[in-house]
Protein backbone atom coordinates (compact mmCIF):
# COMPACT_ATOMS: atom_id res chain seq x y z
CA UNK A 1 0.00 0.00 0.00
CA UNK A 2 2.75 2.54 0.86
CA UNK A 3 4.35 1.88 -2.42
CA UNK A 4 0.97 2.92 -4.62
CA UNK A 5 0.82 5.67 -2.45
CA UNK A 6 4.11 6.86 -3.47
CA UNK A 7 3.69 6.61 -7.04
CA UNK A 8 -0.65 8.13 -7.10
CA UNK A 9 -0.96 11.30 -8.09
CA UNK A 10 -2.81 13.96 -6.39
CA UNK A 11 -6.38 12.88 -5.18
CA UNK A 12 -9.08 14.14 -7.70
CA UNK A 13 -12.14 15.53 -6.78
CA UNK A 14 -14.18 14.37 -10.01
CA UNK A 15 -13.53 10.99 -8.85
CA UNK A 16 -14.40 11.73 -4.89
CA UNK A 17 -17.85 10.10 -5.64
CA UNK A 18 -16.48 6.52 -6.09
CA UNK A 19 -14.32 6.78 -2.51
CA UNK A 20 -17.33 6.07 -0.34
CA UNK A 21 -19.07 3.45 -2.31
CA UNK A 22 -18.86 0.45 -4.10
CA UNK A 23 -16.25 0.88 -7.40
CA UNK A 24 -19.03 -1.43 -9.35
CA UNK A 25 -21.81 0.66 -8.45
CA UNK A 26 -20.34 3.47 -9.83
CA UNK A 27 -19.34 2.17 -13.07
CA UNK A 28 -23.15 1.42 -13.41
CA UNK A 29 -23.70 4.97 -12.38
CA UNK A 30 -21.00 6.54 -14.90
CA UNK A 31 -21.53 4.12 -17.90
CA UNK A 32 -22.06 6.54 -20.97
CA UNK A 33 -22.45 6.46 -24.78
CA UNK A 34 -19.40 7.58 -26.52
CA UNK A 35 -21.95 10.68 -27.51
CA UNK A 36 -22.85 11.20 -23.68
CA UNK A 37 -18.97 11.33 -22.87
CA UNK A 38 -17.83 13.34 -25.73
CA UNK A 39 -20.67 16.21 -24.53
CA UNK A 40 -19.99 16.14 -21.04
CA UNK A 41 -16.07 16.65 -22.00
CA UNK A 42 -16.92 19.44 -24.01
CA UNK A 43 -19.31 20.94 -21.75
CA UNK A 44 -16.90 21.06 -19.27
CA UNK A 45 -14.52 23.02 -21.26
CA UNK A 46 -14.96 26.38 -20.36
CA UNK A 47 -15.75 25.14 -16.35
CA UNK A 48 -12.54 25.66 -14.56
CA UNK A 49 -13.44 25.44 -11.66
CA UNK A 50 -14.60 21.89 -11.88
CA UNK A 51 -11.00 21.14 -13.30
CA UNK A 52 -8.60 19.00 -11.86
CA UNK A 53 -5.37 21.16 -12.64
CA UNK A 54 -2.73 19.48 -9.70
CA UNK A 55 -3.58 15.93 -11.22
CA UNK A 56 -3.24 17.73 -14.94
CA UNK A 57 0.40 19.07 -13.67
CA UNK A 58 1.37 15.65 -11.98
CA UNK A 59 0.72 14.12 -15.31
CA UNK A 60 2.96 16.46 -16.88
CA UNK A 61 5.43 16.16 -14.89
CA UNK A 62 5.31 12.76 -14.94
CA UNK A 63 5.76 12.04 -18.84
CA UNK A 64 8.84 12.79 -18.37
CA UNK A 65 9.62 11.20 -15.29
CA UNK A 66 7.92 8.20 -15.62
CA UNK A 67 5.14 8.12 -18.22
CA UNK A 68 4.12 4.78 -17.12
CA UNK A 69 2.87 5.65 -14.28
CA UNK A 70 0.72 8.62 -16.35
CA UNK A 71 -0.90 5.23 -17.93
CA UNK A 72 -1.10 2.90 -14.71
CA UNK A 73 -3.43 5.62 -13.93
CA UNK A 74 -5.29 5.64 -17.17
CA UNK A 75 -6.12 1.97 -15.90
CA UNK A 76 -7.40 3.08 -12.53
CA UNK A 77 -10.29 5.53 -14.10
CA UNK A 78 -10.95 2.54 -16.32
CA UNK A 79 -11.61 0.64 -13.43
CA UNK A 80 -13.49 3.15 -11.32
CA UNK A 81 -15.25 5.44 -14.26
CA UNK A 82 -15.55 2.53 -16.59
CA UNK A 83 -13.91 4.46 -19.28
CA UNK A 84 -10.12 4.72 -20.42
CA UNK A 85 -10.29 8.46 -21.73
CA UNK A 86 -10.16 11.65 -19.44
CA UNK A 87 -13.26 12.83 -18.50
CA UNK A 88 -11.75 16.43 -17.26
CA UNK A 89 -10.48 18.46 -19.92
CA UNK A 90 -7.50 20.30 -17.43
CA UNK A 91 -4.54 18.38 -19.28
CA UNK A 92 -6.27 19.71 -22.70
CA UNK A 93 -6.33 23.42 -21.40
CA UNK A 94 -3.03 23.53 -19.42
CA UNK A 95 -1.46 22.02 -22.85
CA UNK A 96 -3.00 25.30 -24.39
CA UNK A 97 -1.63 27.48 -22.25
CA UNK A 98 1.97 26.17 -23.16
CA UNK A 99 1.30 26.51 -26.89
CA UNK A 100 0.08 30.08 -25.80
CA UNK A 101 3.13 31.27 -24.29
CA UNK A 102 5.64 28.97 -26.42
CA UNK A 103 3.88 31.15 -29.31
CA UNK A 104 4.79 34.19 -27.59
CA UNK A 105 8.35 33.26 -27.52
CA UNK A 106 8.87 32.32 -31.30
CA UNK A 107 6.75 35.66 -32.30
CA UNK A 108 9.08 37.33 -30.20
CA UNK A 109 12.54 34.97 -31.47
CA UNK A 110 10.76 35.14 -34.99
CA UNK A 111 10.13 39.26 -35.22
CA UNK A 112 6.41 38.07 -35.95
CA UNK A 113 3.94 41.19 -35.67
CA UNK A 114 1.07 40.84 -33.21
CA UNK A 115 -1.73 39.84 -35.79
CA UNK A 116 0.98 37.06 -36.90
CA UNK A 117 0.89 36.25 -32.73
CA UNK A 118 -2.64 35.73 -33.04
CA UNK A 119 -2.86 34.28 -36.20
CA UNK A 120 0.56 31.76 -34.97
CA UNK A 121 -1.59 31.04 -31.70
CA UNK A 122 -4.84 29.89 -34.27
CA UNK A 123 -2.67 27.81 -35.99
CA UNK A 124 -0.67 25.70 -33.28
CA UNK A 125 -3.97 24.98 -30.74
CA UNK A 126 -6.54 24.20 -33.52
CA UNK A 127 -4.56 22.73 -36.26
CA UNK A 128 -0.96 21.68 -34.95
CA UNK A 129 -2.15 20.17 -31.73
CA UNK A 130 -6.19 19.95 -32.02
CA UNK A 131 -6.82 18.96 -35.50
CA UNK A 132 -3.83 16.87 -36.00
CA UNK A 133 -4.59 15.18 -32.93
CA UNK A 134 -8.06 14.51 -34.84
CA UNK A 135 -6.13 12.84 -37.83
CA UNK A 136 -3.79 10.88 -35.45
CA UNK A 137 -6.33 9.70 -32.76
CA UNK A 138 -8.87 8.69 -35.49
CA UNK A 139 -5.72 6.81 -37.38
CA UNK A 140 -4.57 4.99 -34.28
CA UNK A 141 -8.31 4.10 -33.57
CA UNK A 142 -8.97 2.57 -36.88
CA UNK A 143 -6.09 0.77 -36.99
CA UNK A 144 -5.60 -0.73 -33.15
CA UNK A 145 -9.78 -2.37 -33.37
CA UNK A 146 -9.16 -3.08 -37.09
CA UNK A 147 -5.98 -4.88 -36.64
CA UNK A 148 -4.66 -5.38 -33.11
CA UNK A 149 -7.75 -6.59 -30.68
CA UNK A 150 -6.88 -9.95 -29.49
CA UNK A 151 -9.57 -12.37 -30.63
CA UNK A 152 -11.96 -13.05 -29.78
CA UNK A 153 -12.87 -9.54 -28.91
CA UNK A 154 -15.07 -10.37 -26.25
CA UNK A 155 -16.60 -6.63 -26.97
CA UNK A 156 -13.70 -4.82 -26.03
CA UNK A 157 -12.28 -1.47 -27.78
CA UNK A 158 -10.38 1.43 -27.93
CA UNK A 159 -12.11 4.81 -27.36
CA UNK A 160 -11.82 7.01 -29.55
CA UNK A 161 -11.70 9.46 -26.69
CA UNK A 162 -8.86 7.54 -25.53
CA UNK A 163 -6.56 7.58 -28.58
CA UNK A 164 -6.90 11.55 -28.62
CA UNK A 165 -5.30 11.44 -25.03
CA UNK A 166 -2.63 9.47 -26.24
CA UNK A 167 -1.58 11.77 -28.58
CA UNK A 168 -1.87 14.39 -26.67
CA UNK A 169 0.23 12.74 -23.77
CA UNK A 170 3.06 12.31 -26.75
CA UNK A 171 2.48 15.54 -27.75
CA UNK A 172 3.40 17.73 -24.74
CA UNK A 173 7.05 16.62 -24.32
CA UNK A 174 7.46 17.51 -28.40
CA UNK A 175 6.07 20.29 -27.52
CA UNK A 176 8.49 21.23 -24.39
CA UNK A 177 11.44 20.05 -26.34
CA UNK A 178 10.84 22.08 -29.90
CA UNK A 179 8.61 24.79 -28.56
CA UNK A 180 10.30 26.04 -25.47
CA UNK A 181 13.67 24.37 -24.76
CA UNK A 182 14.27 25.00 -28.67
CA UNK A 183 13.39 28.30 -28.00
CA UNK A 184 16.82 29.75 -26.23
CA UNK A 185 19.29 27.93 -28.66
CA UNK A 186 17.55 29.06 -31.86
CA UNK A 187 20.42 32.28 -32.64
CA UNK A 188 22.66 28.78 -32.46
CA UNK A 189 20.50 26.00 -34.27
CA UNK A 190 19.55 28.64 -37.30
CA UNK A 191 23.24 29.47 -37.77
CA UNK A 192 25.48 28.84 -40.33
CA UNK A 193 27.69 26.04 -38.11
CA UNK A 194 27.48 22.55 -38.40
CA UNK A 195 27.04 22.35 -34.82
CA UNK A 196 23.87 24.12 -34.43
CA UNK A 197 22.99 21.99 -37.52
CA UNK A 198 23.79 18.76 -35.14
CA UNK A 199 22.05 20.17 -32.23
CA UNK A 200 19.15 21.32 -33.26
CA UNK A 201 18.28 18.03 -35.27
CA UNK A 202 19.04 16.19 -32.47
CA UNK A 203 16.46 17.69 -30.44
CA UNK A 204 13.82 16.75 -33.37
CA UNK A 205 15.15 13.16 -33.17
CA UNK A 206 14.28 13.10 -29.69
CA UNK A 207 11.22 14.54 -29.78
CA UNK A 208 10.12 12.82 -32.18
CA UNK A 209 11.33 9.40 -30.97
CA UNK A 210 9.73 10.34 -27.79
CA UNK A 211 6.34 11.21 -29.31
CA UNK A 212 6.52 7.63 -30.60
CA UNK A 213 7.75 5.62 -27.17
CA UNK A 214 4.53 7.40 -25.28
CA UNK A 215 2.17 6.35 -27.80
CA UNK A 216 3.07 3.12 -27.85
CA UNK A 217 2.96 3.53 -24.01
CA UNK A 218 -0.34 4.18 -24.12
CA UNK A 219 -1.65 1.32 -26.46
CA UNK A 220 0.51 -1.37 -24.66
CA UNK A 221 -1.48 -0.34 -21.70
CA UNK A 222 -4.35 -1.68 -22.86
CA UNK A 223 -4.86 -5.51 -22.17
CA UNK A 224 -6.56 -6.51 -24.80
CA UNK A 225 -4.22 -5.17 -27.53
CA UNK A 226 -1.39 -7.37 -29.22
CA UNK A 227 1.50 -6.49 -31.60
CA UNK A 228 1.80 -3.02 -30.12
CA UNK A 229 5.68 -3.44 -30.29
CA UNK A 230 5.05 -2.35 -33.82
CA UNK A 231 3.94 0.75 -32.70
CA UNK A 232 7.97 1.45 -32.06
CA UNK A 233 9.14 0.72 -35.93
CA UNK A 234 8.56 4.32 -36.85
CA UNK A 235 11.71 5.30 -34.87
CA UNK A 236 13.49 3.33 -37.62
CA UNK A 237 12.24 5.72 -40.43
CA UNK A 238 13.09 8.65 -38.40
CA UNK A 239 16.50 7.66 -37.76
CA UNK A 240 17.39 7.52 -40.98
CA UNK A 241 16.05 10.72 -41.67
CA UNK A 242 18.00 11.86 -39.22
CA UNK A 243 21.57 11.01 -40.46
CA UNK A 244 20.02 11.88 -44.03
CA UNK A 245 19.61 15.68 -42.73
CA UNK A 246 23.24 15.60 -40.99
CA UNK A 247 24.69 14.31 -44.41
CA UNK A 248 22.67 16.33 -46.72
CA UNK A 249 22.13 19.66 -44.28
CA UNK A 250 19.05 19.62 -43.69
CA UNK A 251 18.28 21.82 -40.84
CA UNK A 252 14.35 20.82 -39.74
CA UNK A 253 14.50 24.33 -37.02
CA UNK A 254 15.19 26.86 -40.01
CA UNK A 255 12.54 25.22 -41.87
CA UNK A 256 9.88 25.49 -39.03
CA UNK A 257 10.78 28.71 -38.44
CA UNK A 258 10.17 29.98 -42.18
CA UNK A 259 7.31 28.07 -42.33
CA UNK A 260 5.68 30.00 -39.28
CA UNK A 261 6.69 33.02 -41.15
CA UNK A 262 5.05 32.10 -44.53
CA UNK A 263 1.73 31.14 -42.63
CA UNK A 264 1.36 34.36 -40.87
CA UNK A 265 2.24 36.78 -44.00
Amino acid sequence: MSNYTRMSPPASPTSSSFSNGDPAQGKQETRLTATAKRQKYLRRLLKFKQMDFEYAIWQMIYLFVSPQKVYRNFQYRKYTKDQWARDDPAFLVLLSFWLVVSSIGFSFTLGIHFSGFLKLILWVVFVDCIGVGVVIATFFWFLSNKYMIQAPPRGQDVEWGYAFDVHLNAFYPLLMILHLFQLAFLGLINGESYFGLLFGNTLWLVALTYYIYITFLGYSALPYLKNTRNLLFPCIAIILVYVLSLIFNWNFSKGLCYFYKFRVM
